[in-house]
């Protein structure tokens, strides 16, 4: 079982961050940071899967575990990023039991789901597809993302799923999903993300949260309030914040 799938299974503490820029030298950057894993985010950035592709493997080499957010909860899409080496899937929107039913089953092959046979990267270019078979049952992850208000509703038959390692709080889609864009701070959202806490605590799933600033103090709440599956902001924020930062200070000296 893979550092990952270990730490999910047994509510431990792991910390991630978001990419978005294609690009290794990126990845090479927050590997050199001490991140646990990477997530790939194709469902709000321009990358190809070929580049989803490269990047899976640099991050390999930086010894973090790559995810893929992937566009949708679809079975072309899912298989195409398993096939070409992620060690799991982030699955948007899932509003019901019945969806992350349809994620497990995309990443998983029969019996144990409903995913098609390829031979690409993750396989060894079939070389090994029956270690990468036993592979996926044992150290595949499916992250099931809660951002919208209806996902909160159904979300104790969600936790039901066998084969759902976790789920995620995706707090700008959530707070628009109750007419509130942006606005996570507000109470009525602060009440929705109460509520699953208490319920994800229950059950045996990891507790998730994507903490967009990138100050540390954020990310300190999420762990003061039991969250164990953090994404700790994005390569963007990372480098546009301190730049802005150091700028600003450079200005206020400039005009004492």
């Amino acid at each position: 079982m893979n550092q990952l799938k270990k730490k999910l299974k047994n509510k431990e503490l792991s910390i991630g961050t978001w990419v978005n820029i294609g690009h290794q030298s990126v990845i090479e950057v927050l590997g050199m940071a001490g991140f646990d894993w990477v997530t790939l985010d194709i469902e709000h950035s321009p990358m190809s899967l070929e580049t989803i592709q490269n990047l899976l493997g640099h991050i390999r080499a930086t010894g973090m575990e790559g995810l893929v957010r992937v566009s949708k909860n679809e079975e072309v899409i899912i298989k195409r990023v398993m096939d070409a080496g992620a060690d799991g899937i982030i699955v948007p929107m899932v509003n019901s039991e019945e969806d992350a039913k349809k994620a497990v089953n995309f990443v998983r092959y029969p019996p144990h789901g409903k995913r098609g046979v390829g031979l690409s990267r993750a396989q060894k270019y079939g070389y090994g597809f029956s270690e990468y078979k036993e592979w996926t049952n044992n150290n595949s992850c499916v992250i099931a993302q809660i951002e919208h208000i209806q996902g909160v509703n159904n979300l104790e038959a969600i936790l039901t799923v066998n084969g759902i390692d976790g789920i995620i709080i995706g707090p700008y889609d959530l707070s628009a999903s109750m007419g509130y864009p942006g606005e996570y701070e507000r109470d009525e959202v602060k009440e929705a993300l109460r509520s699953v806490v208490e319920m994800v605590k229950k059950s045996d799933k990891s507790l998730g949260f994507h903490v967009i600033e990138s100050k540390f103090s954020k990310l300190k709440e999420k762990i003061d309030q039991g969250y164990t599956f953090l994404a700790f902001s994005l390569d963007f924020f990372f480098l546009g914040d301190r730049a802005r930062e150091e700028m600003e200070k450079l200005n206020q000296e400039l005009e004492k």
